[in-house]
């Protein structure tokens, strides 16, 4: 295996509930890289009800560069209000210039700043984080990265840091459109069933490891999401939604055809037009299948994930979300994990389509009104207070 393949020749694993087995984790060669991108002040973007439109362009991230670069050699997590990938060496430079598109196509259609870098890992691991990876299969042809070791944290920490990204920065004037066939948001938000849209990122510090805090989670769940996501699926029948024309098409439109409407809504009305012929008929048209595709659907989110910690979006009831915020809290103080969430009562869904004929597409889900951003924002002030508090006795 070539440093080239590392991830498409990676073994995958299907038993989410393995996900904190660290020996599973390999770590990436060192002359790889990490894309980086995030929204400046994407709270301001939040307060002012544009979340769709943040969660688009975080997506657009993604698929600019896994359309530049290939199906499945680039691992990425998905983060709200931007994204992480970890691309070869040989693929940096064309994927810097992916991204520098969509750095050029948020500010000229969204207006949103992006900020992007591209930094060594060979530097994260100097800076006492590591890249180590495992490959979730989804469905057939369809996989998530897992990734540990808290390169991603200081990535995220570099990027935020005008100074410290100075040296990394992508920066390039007048880049090419960014490729973002197959990008689209077009589902209506998902409601919740049970009363609140959580999302949550936990992440085990001190002497507890993931399984052992989500054991802990579970007995005031009910279930465990490590284990049983046939409570954690929010792409449901029940709860999708489908209204023509999308009210998110224009933004779509827009995106993909940087500022000009007219040919992004003419291919994208129909687009919904065949979707709704064929769902409403079950008839193949072209490449669409709508019972597989609705059955693929319900799999192939990111509903749960890891990005240097846990990240999860459920649907609990009233008492479940005070029950495990007491659980969290508590470990919290006794310096176990650090946790941030953030509650609403829909999810988005915004979705990239590489393949649909070979069943290849992927859809990234987030809690409406600021979701996983929010919630990071919360986790990174726990994390500060916590490094600066005394270290807790260990257990006996």
């Amino acid at each position: 295996m070539s440093a080239d393949d590392f991830y498409s020749a990676l073994p995958s694993f299907s038993d989410f509930s393995s996900v904190g087995e660290l020996d599973g984790y390999r770590p990436v060669p060192d002359d790889w890289y990490v894309l980086a991108a995030d929204i400046v002040r994407s709270g301001d973007a939040v307060a002012a009800g544009r979340y769709k439109e943040v969660n688009m362009v975080g997506a657009a991230v993604i698929a600019a560069v896994v359309n530049r670069l290939g199906h499945d050699r680039v691992p990425f997590v998905f983060g709200g209000d931007g994204a992480m990938l970890v691309v070869p060496e040989q693929d940096v430079a064309a994927g810097r210039e992916a991204l520098a598109g969509v750095v050029g196509l948020a500010r000229k259609v969204m207006e949103l700043e992006l900020r992007a870098a591209a930094i060594p890992v060979a530097h994260l691991r100097v800076l006492g984080g590591d890249i180590r990876l495992r490959k979730y299969r989804l469905s057939p042809g369809n996989h998530l990265a897992m990734i540990l070791g808290d390169g991603l944290g200081i990535a995220d920490r570099i990027l935020k840091d005008p100074q410290a990204c100075l040296p990394f920065a992508i920066r390039q004037q007048d880049a090419a459109l960014p490729p973002l066939d197959g990008l689209s948001c077009r589902w209506e938000p998902l409601p919740a069933v049970n009363g609140q849209i959580v999302s949550l990122i936990i992440k085990p510090s001190g002497t507890r490891s993931l399984p052992e805090v989500m054991d802990a989670v579970a007995e005031k769940l009910g279930f465990n999401p490590l284990t049983d996501d046939s409570r954690t699926r929010l792409a449901e029948k029940r709860r999708l939604r489908f209204s023509f024309p999308p009210a998110s098409l224009r933004l779509e439109a827009r995106m993909s055809s940087a500022g000009s409407t007219l040919r992004g809504w003419a291919t994208g009305l129909f687009e919904c037009l065949a979707f709704v012929l064929s769902t409403s008929t079950g008839w193949r048209i072209g490449p669409l299948e709508p019972q597989r595709y609705m059955r693929e659907l319900s799999l192939n989110t990111d509903h749960r994930k890891v990005g240097d910690s846990l990240q999860l979006v459920l649907d609990l009831t009233s008492d479940q979300l005070a029950a495990v915020e007491s659980c969290l809290e508590t470990a919290f103080g006794a310096g176990f994990l650090v946790y941030g969430l953030h509650v609403s009562d829909s999810a988005l869904m915004t979705c990239f389509v590489e393949d649909l004929g070979n069943s290849r597409h992927i859809h990234f889900v987030d809690g409406a009104d600021g979701g996983l951003s929010l919630a990071a924002e919360e986790f990174k002030t726990r994390q500060v207070a916590q490094a600066a508090a005394p270290v807790p006795a260990r257990d006996t």
